[in-house]
């Protein structure tokens, strides 16, 4: 994929978070690594909504949170991006929100459980950061997000937020949106009663399986941007 369409896919993903309630405020940033130089990526930039991505506002930047292309200014949890992707060949798209659900879940110490099929996506792959509720400033906690990250999909960041990562923008934006719904599921579930047993491990391995090919991540997030343009 050219630069110019990853920018353009960047720009898209940001107005289907804003869509799918992702949005706080400015704060929030996804990244994508060059496929052409491993160790730059392109990244929102600081004082704008997810929604206000464009082609001119996107930076370029190292893994040192360096910027090397682009006016605008930069956020200061780059480091997230920077040592995620400094830990992890495998990943090329970073991504950080606040959604009230997993945020709550975050705070009230328990582990996500399977008790939804969006939820299956993350099973035994969400970590957990609470070294700190500040912002993620420094190479330093950087380091540790992505430790917490491990080999895994995901991280709650404790009352702060989630950082998802993946191979691909599409990949990472509906990952990122499944999260949000299977802790909304489980805090209801929750407080409804206690919730019921989970499905077998295999049964729960088998659905991850079926439901993390890259094509249904393709496929809902080309849906998501679709409906974004028709309320454009």
């Amino acid at each position: 994929m050219t630069h110019e369409a990853l920018k353009e896919t960047l720009i898209w993903a940001g107005k289907v978070l804003v869509g799918e309630g992702q949005d706080d405020f400015t704060r929030g940033h996804i990244s994508m690594r060059l496929p052409d130089d491993p160790a730059r990526f392109f990244m929102k930039a600081h004082s704008i909504g997810l929604d206000e991505i464009t082609m001119e506002n996107i930076l370029t930047i190292d893994l040192d949170g360096n910027v090397v292309a682009g006016t605008a200014r930069r956020h200061s949890e780059v480091y997230i991006h920077s040592e995620i992707l400094r830990a992890r060949a495998d990943v090329h798209c970073v991504l950080h929100t606040h959604p009230p659900y997993a945020i709550a879940l975050s705070a009230s110490g328990r582990p996500l459980r399977c008790l939804s099929q969006p939820s299956a996506l993350f099973y035994e792959e969400l970590g957990l950061y609470a070294d700190t509720i500040n912002l993620i400033r420094s190479r330093e906690l950087g380091a540790g997000v992505a430790r917490a990250l491990g080999r895994g999909r995901g991280v709650l960041l404790k009352n702060h937020g989630v950082v998802v990562a993946g191979a691909s923008i599409e990949e990472v934006v509906i990952a990122t949106i499944m999260l949000e719904n299977a802790a909304m599921i489980q805090l209801v579930t929750d407080a409804a009663g206690t919730p019921a047993e989970e499905f077998p491990a295999a049964d729960i391995a088998q659905l991850k399986h079926d439901i993390s090919r890259p094509e249904q991540f393709k496929v809902n997030f080309d849906y998501l941007v679709r409906r974004a343009k028709r309320r454009a």
